[in-house]
C-alpha cells in the first residue's frame, strides 16, 4: 500500500493535460481547481477500485478484471459510465488484437526473411566447396622457386615456406581450398 496519502494522488501533468483537453481554449483553471480536481479524481478512483475489488473477491479471485469495474459503476450509482466503459473496453481490445496480429505478422516475415537468407548462404557455401575441390586457389598457392640453393635447404629442413595459412616443408605437397579453410595433402613418394 501506499506510505503517505499523497502517493495516492494522480500526477498533477496528467490532470492538467486532461483539464486542458475538456474544457475550450481560453478558459484558465487556477491552481487550486486542478487541485481539486486531482483530489476528487484520485478519491473516484479508489472507490472504484475498492468496488471492483469486492467483486473480484466475491468470485474468490484476487485479479480486477474489466467486467468487476464495470459492475463497480453500477454499484456505484454511475450507471451512465456503462455503455462508453463497454465500448471503450471492446475498442482496446480490438486494438489489442490487430497489435498482436501485426506483430506475428512482422514476426513470419522475419523468419522467412532469415530462412531466405540462410538458404542463400548455405548455396554460396555449396558453390565454393564445389569449386575448390579439385583447383588449386590462386591465394593459397605458393611461388616456386628456381633457385636450387633454396631447394637444398628444403630437402634438408632448413627453411619452411609459408603457404596462406598453413605452413609446409615438403615439395610433394599439394595446397587446394577456399577462403574459409585450405587442405594440405603431403606425399611419402621421393619422384
Amino acid at each position: 500500500m501506499a506510505e503517505r496519502p499523497e502517493d495516492l494522488n494522480l500526477p498533477n501533468a496528467v490532470v492538467t493535460r486532461i483539464i486542458k483537453d475538456a474544457i475550450p481554449d481560453g478558459v484558465n483553471v487556477s491552481k487550486e481547481a486542478r487541485l481539486a480536481i486531482s483530489k476528487a479524481a484520485s478519491v473516484f478512483v479508489l472507490y472504484a477500485t475498492s468496488c471492483s475489488n469486492n467483486y473480484a473477491m466475491k468470485a474468490k479471485r484476487k485479479t480486477i478484471n474489466a467486467n468487476d469495474v464495470i459492475s463497480a459503476m453500477e454499484e456505484m450509482e454511475f450507471d451512465q459510465f456503462e455503455d462508453p466503459l463497454k465500448h471503450c473496453l471492446e475498442a482496446y481490445r480490438n486494438e489489442q488484437k490487430n497489435k498482436k496480429e501485426a506483430n506475428e505478422k512482422k514476426k513470419k516475415e522475419k523468419e522467412v526473411e532469415v530462412q531466405t537468407v540462410e538458404d542463400v548462404m548455405e548455396e554460396e557455401e555449396d558453390d565454393d566447396d564445389n569449386d575448390g575441390d579439385n583447383e588449386k586457389d590462386e591465394d593459397f598457392v605458393a611461388e616456386e622457386d628456381d633457385d636450387d640453393d633454396d631447394e637444398e635447404e628444403d630437402e634438408e629442413g632448413g627453411d619452411v615456406e609459408s603457404v596462406g595459412p598453413a605452413s609446409v616443408a615438403n615439395d610433394n605437397a599439394s595446397v587446394s581450398g577456399s577462403a574459409t579453410g585450405s587442405v594440405v595433402e603431403i606425399s611419402d613418394d621421393d619422384g
